[in-house]
């Protein structure tokens, strides 16, 4: 009943427009701002997600809320919204007197905050337009948390830069596979959803973006480290041109173990190659 009654209350909020006006929101690009104001389209993001109404869901950099109300309208359990720009929260207090309850606003870092700490209630997941001078740093330190525990998010629902997508979906023996491919992949289910071109945003970035779908996968007892993985694919794809017997020339006994052809390239090898070489060592 109180997010029958939050759902009315949203209709009634003025145009995202009249609240960027209001309180001078302009989209700074030292913050990575870029902000969709088309509710068809932020609400076609939030469907990607299925039915969110038993789900805790945490958003990062909700600017003057757009997203924020279509994940409000699908009704979760709980939304927070992470916002650095103490601009952006005062804009937004009255979504969250609108959403009588549902919208916690958090004035933080998101670069510094464990969202597991914020809503410490499960099932959890991620919807959010990420800012895109954060947002690769913010996925490797999501999944690293997936990689310590998968119940940590039921499911990511992430917008980036078209080209980094495209890396986080790359497979191996093309340009775009590399560290983040591998990482993403091991750990995740991805694809991408669709493409938002730059006129979808205000203002208009000069690139298109992507929304990406990670499910968390179930992994195996045997599995390495974060950190592990992490120093193989670092090491191998430091040096991606060279052959592995040479740019993973410190794991020569590590790629003799898991059975890999030291003639082949970082980008020949398959993300199951990478967690075999990182299960030995140890």
């Amino acid at each position: 009943m109180r997010l029958l009654k939050a759902v009315d209350k949203l209709s009634s909020l003025p145009p995202l427009r009249d609240i960027i006006n209001q309180f001078g929101l302009r989209a700074e690009k030292s913050l990575g701002q870029n902000f969709i104001l088309d509710q068809n389209l932020t609400d076609k993001i939030v469907r990607v997600a299925g039915d969110i109404s038993k789900h805790h869901v945490i958003e990062i950099g909700p600017g003057p809320g757009g997203l924020t109300r279509s994940i409000l309208q699908a009704q979760p359990k709980t939304l927070h919204a992470i916002e650095y720009d103490r601009r952006a929260i005062e804009a937004l207090q009255s979504l969250v007197e609108a959403s009588n309850g549902a919208l916690t606003l958090h004035n933080n870092d998101a670069l510094r905050c464990d969202v597991t700490q914020i809503e410490p209630k499960t099932p959890r997941m991620i919807i959010a337009n990420l800012p895109y001078n954060i947002a690769t740093p913010l996925l490797i330190g999501w999944l690293k948390q997936i990689c310590e525990d998968k119940m940590n998010y039921d499911l990511m629902i992430l917008m980036f830069q078209k080209e980094v997508a495209e890396r986080i979906i790359a497979t191996p023996n093309t340009k775009a596979y590399g560290r983040l491919s591998i990482m993403s992949q091991w750990l995740c289910d991805v694809s991408i959803a669709f493409d938002l071109p730059p006129s979808a945003f205000v203002p208009p970035p000069k690139v298109t973006s992507s929304i990406v779908l990670f499910q968390p996968k179930k992994l195996s007892a045997n599995v390495p480290s974060f950190s592990k993985m992490e120093q193989v694919t670092a090491a191998a794809f430091n040096q991606r041109r060279k052959m592995i017997r040479s740019s993973l020339k410190n794991y020569q006994s590590e790629l003799e173990a898991a059975k890999i052809d030291g003639t082949k390239r970082a980008e020949d090898l398959s993300v199951d190659d990478f967690i075999q070489i990182s299960r030995q060592l140890g």
